[in-house]
């Protein structure tokens, strides 16, 4: 039997639990009450508060998860199981009774449970992105208020009370974690953590953001504009992540304002990208200094209000800060000197977090030689919501691979537009098509376990990966607009282009140009491979293809698209056909993979039969109802052991 639960405040010995919630009082056989606290703020306020209710000190408190909590729990179901036992053997026939009540009881509150937003959620995590035995929930039970008079848990909702049950907005609320990790376990939230709109318009202000630094390193197809592209793109990568953690703690006008805050550091770092490394770089740096700066403000006040994370928060605060120091301290170093400063900031801006989460992982191991005080400095750190960092990242790349369909349009001036410009923007659509088809549909489709799930290493190649993924495409996508709109092939005459379009048309490709665009595609489609690869897909007997030999076939054409510029004779017109047909080759090769040996690629050709064991008798009745075509009723024919004759 479960142990009784009870309020708070109640001072009664029988109480009402209802399934799925957290008990979060316990009863010791001996009746002393055990207070279950789910945070070390919960544990320090019940203790002042029960210390002033019960003076006595007959109770106990302890934190959910720990060892006393576990202690406890034992010995109270060890006490149950032997009243169990007495009642089985005094009262033998009734026990039997009530045990199969109570079981078709448990069976209907599990699905009941299990048909609820709560266990619908968590079990669609599991499928999406894996199971994993260390994740716990911790789930918000409504307010009292929040039921209407008369009705239950589970008994049918008051619709015109529920109008009545509308919630003001707030100012400002006090800042919750919705997941955190201790001690090998991942507590979070059982709500989903949904994208919200204001996150994606971010988004779409820094795709407009990434097409300004993509224009800008076509401009100038050399080594230097490719150093400069990445040091750039790199920092405004670190902005939009940053706001990412921003949003991901605050739910409240005052998040707003911070957000609005760093997209105003993220337009005055842009509109100085053009002469960043001539007169600008001062201005650009300082923007995004000032945005570091608002951050480490941001999480020291975090750490203020939510004390049992203060040493991952002050740890943050250090790594920005000391990138700060550097990248001011190039500011005062001429070009190319400053690269120096300018590679180490980068290093410690991006490498940091993932310096810190290995410290924090090693700290929460026994015997490592690291002091206790340390331990505990770091015993609750936040993690990583998966449902939100995946749906944010799969829209900012259909963002990305997006804006590369719209770097194809130009503006004609013939009437009749059917040329070797408008096959060349088709053929790019068809590329971008794939790339989404083979990240979206592919790759994403039958994941057992998740990257992010899988490992912490995993985790951190499947993050980590998506820089150069989407710095490459977008080089790639920028560089194809250029080479759509150039005639040095046939049918491509730059006098039946208009505007800018016929501005931007060249008759000779640079030789960097096309460096940018084949290794820019051919990198992007080596980090999907490794991408896909950090995920454990479901495998099923007859797989045509295996994943790691179609992996190996796009490892094999990404090094191929990498040295497809060496081929120096091919045209603009050329240059995109292998390109989209090898992208194309790609997609059929993984669909075909996919698919089952037993079953044609094409249409599966076999007829659906059914065969059924049926009497003699029966099925005499069942061919004169045929023949006759009269109505036969299954049940009366099973009940009929001498046969069923049918009416016409």
């Amino acid at each position: 039997m479960a142990p009784i639960a009870e309020d708070s405040g109640s001072k009664s010995n029988h109480g009402v639990q209802h399934h799925g919630h957290r008990l979060k009082n316990l009863l010791r056989p001996d009746g002393r009450r055990v207070h279950v606290a789910a945070s070390p703020e919960e544990h320090t306020t019940l203790l002042k508060t029960l210390a002033e209710l019960e003076p006595d000190g007959s109770f106990d408190i302890c934190l959910h998860g720990s060892p006393e909590h576990l202690e406890a729990v034992r010995e109270i179901h060890s006490h149950h199981e032997q009243k169990r036992d007495e009642l089985r053997q005094t009262h033998a026939d009734f026990y039997q009774e009530f045990e199969s009540v109570h079981f078709q009881l448990e069976a209907l509150a599990n699905e009941m449970h299990y048909l609820t937003e709560q266990g619908v959620s968590l079990d669609a995590n599991f499928s999406k992105f894996g199971y994993d035995a260390h994740l716990r929930t911790r789930e918000l039970e409504p307010p009292a208020s929040s039921m209407s008079r008369g009705s239950s848990v589970h008994g049918p909702r008051d619709w015109d009370a529920e109008r009545r049950k509308g919630r003001s907005l707030k100012l400002w609320k006090r800042p919750v974690v919705r997941q955190y990790l201790h001690k090998g376990l991942i507590w979070r939230s059982s709500e989903l953590q949904e994208v919200a709109s204001f996150e994606l318009f971010v988004d779409l202000l820094y795709v407009g953001i990434i097409a300004i630094i993509g224009d800008q390193a076509v401009e100038h197809p050399t080594g230097s504009g490719l150093l400069q592209f990445t040091i750039v793109f790199s920092i405004g990568w670190k902005i939009w992540s940053d706001l990412q953690i921003i949003t991901s703690w605050l739910d409240d006008i005052i998040q707003r304002l911070s957000v609005m805050f760093v997209m105003a550091c993220l337009i005055g770092f842009t509109l100085n990208i053009v002469e960043a490394f001539e007169t600008t770089y001062t201005m650009m740096i300082a923007f995004y200094v000032t945005q570091r700066m608002f951050q480490s403000a941001y999480l020291l006040w975090i750490s203020y209000l939510i004390p049992m994370i203060r040493g991952f928060m002050v740890a943050q605060v250090i790594i920005a800060v000391t990138g700060s120091a550097v990248w001011i301290a190039g500011i005062h170093v001429d070009y190319p000197a400053r690269l120096a400063p300018i590679w180490i900031a980068l290093l410690l801006d991006m490498v940091g977090q993932i310096v810190l989460i290995v410290v924090v992982r090693r700290a929460q191991r026994p015997r490592t030689g690291i002091g206790p005080m340390f331990r505990k400095w770091f015993e609750f750190h936040p993690s990583l919501n998966i449902e939100h960092k995946t749906e944010r990242t799969n829209a900012f790349v259909t963002l990305v691979f997006g804006y590369s369909v719209i770097g194809l349009f130009y503006q004609n001036k013939a009437a009749y537009g059917i040329n070797a410009f408008f096959g060349k923007a088709v053929l790019g659509l068809i590329q971008a098509f794939c790339f989404n088809w083979l990240y979206f549909e592919i790759d994403g489709w039958n994941i057992h376990t998740h990257a992010i799930r899988r490992h912490v290493l995993s985790s951190v190649i499947w993050i980590t990966i998506h820089l150069p993924f989407i710095m490459s495409y977008v080089l790639a996508g920028a560089s194809l607009s250029r080479l759509v709109v150039a005639h040095d092939c046939q049918d491509a005459e730059v006098e039946k282009l208009s505007g800018n379009s016929a501005v931007s048309s060249e008759e000779e490709i640079p030789r960097g140009l096309r460096w940018f665009y084949c290794a820019g595609l051919g990198a992007a489609l080596l980090s999907m491979s490794v991408i896909s690869y950090t995920h454990i897909h479901k495998k099923f007997d007859g797989q045509r293809v295996t994943k790691r030999s179609r992996l190996g076939l796009r490892v094999a054409v990404a090094l191929t698209m990498i040295c497809l510029p060496l081929a120096e004779s091919l045209s603009s017109l050329q240059l995109i056909s292998t390109s989209t047909g090898l992208v194309v080759l790609v997609l059929i090769f993984d669909l075909y993979g996919c698919t089952f040996v037993g079953e044609s690629f094409v249409r599966d050709g076999r007829k659906c039969k059914y065969w059924a064991d049926c009497p003699r008798k029966r099925r005499r009745a069942l061919e004169e109802a045929m023949k006759s075509g009269g109505v036969v009723k299954v049940e009366e024919l099973a009940d009929d052991e001498k046969g069923y004759v049918p009416a016409p």
